[in-house]
């Protein structure tokens, strides 16, 4: 539990909602183990080139299909031409626990099927600008996870950048899951606060977060609806 007191549970906008302290260290540590396995390859770590010439400042690798601006694709053509590391099913399981916990009995659980993970890793130096989540074929919603340092993590409207927006302090073991009426709303991290880990993690310094999503795409190669 981070802090002295319990952090409540928030409905920062319909469909959106914020679970904290929702991994236990146990399966924090688990998913720590994980991603340093992932992000050595097949394709590894990596920051992500933008079509207009910049470079994203997280580092980021990817499971079942590979994302890049602004596709998918089976292989990381961007990278090394290698195909992703698979999407394991006990990944799936974590995301169809979260939906539950995020939405209880409204959510239709047991179709949750998320095929891809973003694993984004941010320094203490690491942003995220706002942007939609919008190359999924399916409108399922995202759930993230949150591990190591703590980040400030702007939450907008489905319209534009700008306000209305609500920042929301996201903690090791924290979920947001975002869907329904928010799935398209644009959000990013304005930035992480670096030292605030807990070392019992395994994460020495900066944050990991984890996306599920389900692409949609089925077998299709191109990654394009």
């Amino acid at each position: 539990m981070s802090g002295l007191f319990p952090r409540p549970r928030t409905v920062v906008a319909p469909g959106a909602v914020h679970v904290p302290d929702w991994l236990s260290p146990g399966r924090q540590q688990k998913l720590v183990a994980a991603c340093r396995e992932w992000a050595r390859g097949p394709v590894p770590l990596r920051h992500t080139a933008l079509p207009g010439g910049g470079v994203m400042s997280v580092r980021t690798v990817c499971l079942g299909w590979h994302w890049q601006p602004y596709r998918y694709s089976r292989t990381a053509d961007d990278v090394n031409g290698a195909q992703v590391a698979p999407f394991p099913e006990w990944l799936a399981e974590l995301g169809r626990a979260a939906l539950a916990e995020a939405y209880g009995t409204r959510s239709p659980v047991g179709t949750y099927a998320p095929d891809t993970a973003l694993i984004n890793f941010y320094d203490g130096e690491a942003r995220m600008g706002m942007h939609q989540d919008k190359e999924e074929r399916s409108g399922a919603p995202v759930v993230s996870l949150s591990i190591g340092d703590t980040c400030v993590f702007r939450f907008g409207n489905t319209e534009n950048r700008g306000r209305p927006y609500t920042d929301v302090e996201l903690s090791s073991g924290d979920l947001f899951v975002f869907g329904g009426p928010s799935r398209y709303a644009y959000h990013g991290v304005p930035r992480v606060r670096p030292g605030t880990a807990d070392p019992g993690t395994g994460m020495s310094g900066g944050r990991l977060n984890l996306t599920l999503r389900e692409t949609g795409l089925g077998g299709r190669t191109d990654g394009r609806p």
